[in-house]
C-alpha cells in the first residue's frame, strides 16, 4: 500500500512539473509576438505547397493574406520568416553577419558536405557561401581587371559553340545548349578545362544534381534527392580526378591561372591546406552558381527576343555598331561590354519577368525584431525577388516586356535586385553580365530567330525551365 501510495505521489509530481514547464513554454512563446502565418502541419509544416506550388505563387498567396511585409512559415524542416518588399530587401542587406547570415537547406548541405563526415582531425574549414564567396573575392578573379582578360577566351568559346552547335540548324533547342554552353565557360574559368567531352558528361548530372538542391533529403530510390546524391557523387569523383591532374601538371612547373590551382596552393594562417575533397566540393558549389542561374537567364532572354521583333532590331541595331568597328578574327573588349547598354537593359527585364533563382535562405544569428514582429534567434529567413518583381507599385504594367524601365535611374531602389545586395552581393555579376551579352552579341552576329511554341508551358518550382527546351526557328543572317 505504501509503494502504491509512494508511486501515485511520484506520477502526480511528474504530471504537475510537466504541465508547470509546459504552462511555462506558453507563457514565454505568447510573451513574443511572432510573425502572422502558418506553420502548417506537423513535421512537414508547408513544404509541399512551397516546392510544387511554386515558390512565387506561394509567397504572393501569403503576402496577400497575412502580411505584404512579413510572415511566418514552416519550409524544408525549419520555421521560417518570410521578409518582403523593398524595405525587407534593404533591412536584409543591411543586416548580413549582424541579424543574418547565409543557410543552406539540408538537402544542400548533404550534398555539398561530403568530406566532413570523413575527415581527420583537425576538423576542415566549414563548407558554408562564405567560404566560396571568400574563395571567389580573395584573389580577385571576378574583379574587373581579370575578366578582362578572360573576355577573349570567353568570345572564343562562344563562337566555337554556335559552330558546333547552332551553324546550319534550321531549329534548336534553346535550354540545353544554352546548358552546354555555360558550363563550358564555366569549367574552363574555374578549372582550367578545354575538353568539350568531359565538360559534355558533367551537364545531364549537373541538371540532376540542380534538381535535388531544394527537395525533401530523403534519399530512398526514385526519389529527386535520391538521383542528386547519385549525380553528386559522379561530379565529385571527376572533380577529384581533375584536381589530381592539377596538381600533377603544377608540380612540373606549369603555370596555371584557374580559380582550382588557387584552391589547391591556398593555405590557411595555421599553414593548412584544404583536402582535395573539400576542394571537389567547394568547386562543385561554384560551378552550379556559374552555369544553372546563367543558362536560365540566357534562354528566357532567347524567347523573349524571340518574340519581339522590334526589341531584336534595337539590340541588332547596337551590336552591328561594335561588329562594324571590328576588324576580322577581332574578339570582344571590355570597352565593347560597356557599349551594349540596350542589350543590358532587354536582359535585365527578362530577368525580372523570369528569375533564373527564386531565392535564398539566411538564418537569424539573434533575436532581433522586424515590422513589429520578433523574429527568433535560429528561425530561418527566405528572401525572394519575386515580392517586387512584379509589383506594380513599382513596376506599372508589370506583366509587360518593358526594356526601358532601366534607363535614367532605373528601377526604385531595393526593388529589382536580382544578384542580391549588400556584403552577400553575387560576386559572380559581372562574369554574368559579361557571358549573357557576350552569348547574345554572337547569337544576333548570325541569326535572327522565333520561338516554335511562344505558349510554351514553364514548369520547375525553384528554377523555371521551358517544358519542351524552347525550340527557336534559325534564319542565318
Amino acid at each position: 500500500m505504501e509503494f502504491f501510495t509512494l508511486s501515485l505521489s511520484l506520477i502526480f509530481f511528474i504530471a504537475s512539473l510537466s504541465l508547470s514547464v509546459f504552462a511555462f513554454k506558453r507563457k514565454a512563446a505568447g510573451a513574443t509576438k511572432l510573425p502572422p502565418g502558418s506553420l502548417g502541419w506537423p513535421i512537414l509544416g508547408e513544404t509541399l505547397e512551397f516546392l510544387y506550388g511554386k515558390p512565387e505563387k506561394f509567397v504572393g498567396d501569403r503576402m496577400r493574406k497575412y502580411s505584404p511585409e512579413v510572415f511566418k512559415t514552416k519550409i524544408l524542416g525549419e520555421e521560417t520568416a518570410v521578409i518582403c518588399g523593398p524595405a525587407g530587401n534593404k533591412f536584409l542587406f543591411a543586416n548580413e553577419q549582424k541579424l543574418v547570415s547565409a543557410w543552406r537547406p539540408h538537402s544542400m548541405q548533404k550534398l555539398f558536405r561530403s568530406y566532413q563526415a570523413a575527415a581527420p582531425a583537425p576538423a576542415p574549414i566549414p563548407n558554408s557561401r562564405e567560404a566560396e564567396t571568400k574563395i571567389l573575392r580573395s584573389p580577385g578573379f571576378l574583379k574587373p581587371e581579370a575578366l578582362m582578360r578572360y573576355l577573349g577566351k570567353m568570345d572564343l568559346i562562344t563562337q566555337q559553340h554556335l559552330q558546333t552547335y547552332w551553324v546550319g540548324k534550321e531549329e534548336v533547342n534553346v535550354y540545353p545548349l544554352a546548358k552546354t554552353f555555360t558550363l563550358t565557360l564555366a569549367c574552363r574559368f574555374f578549372l582550367g578545362l578545354d575538353d568539350p567531352n568531359r565538360v559534355a558528361k558533367f551537364v545531364s548530372k549537373f541538371d540532376d544534381m540542380t534538381m535535388g538542391l531544394h527537395s525533401m533529403p530523403l534519399n530512398l530510390p526514385g526519389t529527386t534527392f535520391y538521383r542528386a546524391s547519385k549525380a553528386a557523387r559522379a561530379i565529385r569523383k571527376e572533380l577529384e580526378l581533375i584536381i589530381k591532374e592539377k596538381k600533377a601538371a603544377m608540380s612540373t612547373g606549369a603555370q596555371m591561372q584557374d580559380i582550382l590551382s588557387h584552391m589547391i596552393v591556398v593555405s590557411d594562417p595555421s599553414g593548412r591546406h584544404m583536402p582535395e575533397a573539400e576542394i571537389a566540393d567547394k568547386i562543385m558549389g561554384l560551378l552550379v552558381a556559374g552555369y544553372s542561374a546563367v543558362a536560365t537567364a540566357i534562354t528566357f532572354l532567347m524567347k523573349y527576343v524571340g518574340e519581339r521583333p522590334n526589341i531584336y532590331e534595337k539590340i541588332l541595331a547596337e551590336q552591328s555598331e561594335i561588329i562594324a568597328s571590328k576588324k576580322d578574327g577581332e574578339l570582344l573588349e571590355w570597352d565593347d561590354m560597356q557599349k551594349m547598354k540596350y542589350s543590358w537593359n532587354v536582359a535585365c527585364e527578362g530577368m525580372r519577368l523570369t528569375a533564373p533563382l527564386q531565392g535564398t535562405f539566411r538564418e537569424a544569428i539573434t533575436d532581433f525584431t522586424y515590422g513589429g514582429f520578433t523574429i527568433p534567434k535560429g528561425w530561418k529567413i527566405y528572401w525572394t525577388v519575386s515580392t517586387t518583381n512584379k509589383n506594380s507599385n513599382y513596376f506599372p504594367d508589370p506583366e509587360k516586356f518593358n526594356p526601358s524601365r532601366y534607363e535614367g535611374n532605373g528601377p526604385v531602389p531595393f526593388t529589382y535586385v536580382p544578384f542580391g545586395g549588400g556584403p552577400r552581393m553575387c560576386p559572380g555579376k559581372e562574369y554574368a553580365r559579361l557571358a549573357i551579352l557576350t552569348f547574345l552579341h554572337n547569337v544576333v552576329k548570325n541569326f535572327k530567330w522565333e520561338t516554335v511554341f511562344p505558349n510554351e508551358k514553364i514548369i520547375g518550382d525553384m528554377m523555371p525551365t521551358p517544358e519542351r527546351g524552347l525550340p527557336i526557328c534559325l534564319r542565318p543572317h
